[in-house]
């Protein structure tokens, strides 16, 4: 919020909600209200910790700021539709330092329904995570059933379906196999996901 938004952002409640594979995290406004008084309303970042392993922390990250940016919105823009990514959200991501993408590669389309994105070289996110994981930060807590299968895997022999989370591309291989998708430089697990669809 301060290195990115310049504080600007209210507080939210950010939830771990473990939604299908596809999912990476949402924004939802106004989704909880306090009940010491039934009016006072706030709104949820959700992050899915199934995708907590397996990715570059620096991706995780980028789906956070990715939902922060609809809490920006929903404050200090003008939201589209339910879970549309207009183009004042576009430029704000490009703001930032993450290059809106339908495809989450270039050249793909800045707006949409369901948006991906990827990280500006040199770009402010970059800077900010770099100075973040300089500092010592990382991720406490994963989905115990995705660590059991990354740290357990099945016997040797089994052809195990392995899935790039970046692009979706899919290899088979024994389930020993530590695959590396070359065009994304992540590591092969799980189904493909993309950012949350709530409202946004």
């Amino acid at each position: 919020n301060r290195a990115l938004f310049h504080d600007a952002l209210p507080p939210c409640l950010i939830t771990l909600h473990r939604e299908s594979h596809r999912v990476l995290g949402y924004f939802s406004h106004k989704r909880f209200v306090r009940l010491s008084d039934g009016r006072t309303a706030t709104d949820e970042i959700a992050m899915n910790p199934i995708h907590f392993v397996g990715r570059a922390l620096t991706a995780v990250l980028s789906t956070l700021v990715h939902e922060m940016v609809h809490l920006w919105q929903a404050h200090l823009g003008k939201p589209s539709r339910k879970a549309y990514h207009n183009k004042e959200w576009a430029e704000k991501m490009k703001t930032i330092g993450l290059q809106p993408s339908d495809t989450g590669e270039p050249n793909g389309k800045e707006t949409g329904q369901k948006m991906n994105h990827y990280v500006t070289p040199g770009g402010a996110f970059e800077r900010a995570t770099a100075d973040l994981l300089q500092s010592g930060f990382a991720l406490s807590w994963a989905d115990a059933a995705i660590l059991d299968k990354v740290v357990k895997p099945k016997k040797s022999g089994t052809r195990v379906k392995y899935t790039c989370p970046g692009c979706g591309a899919n290899a088979w291989g024994k389930s020993e196999l530590h695959l590396i998708c070359a065009d994304c430089n992540q590591s092969m697990t799980g189904d493909t996901p993309e950012e949350g669809d709530e409202d946004g």
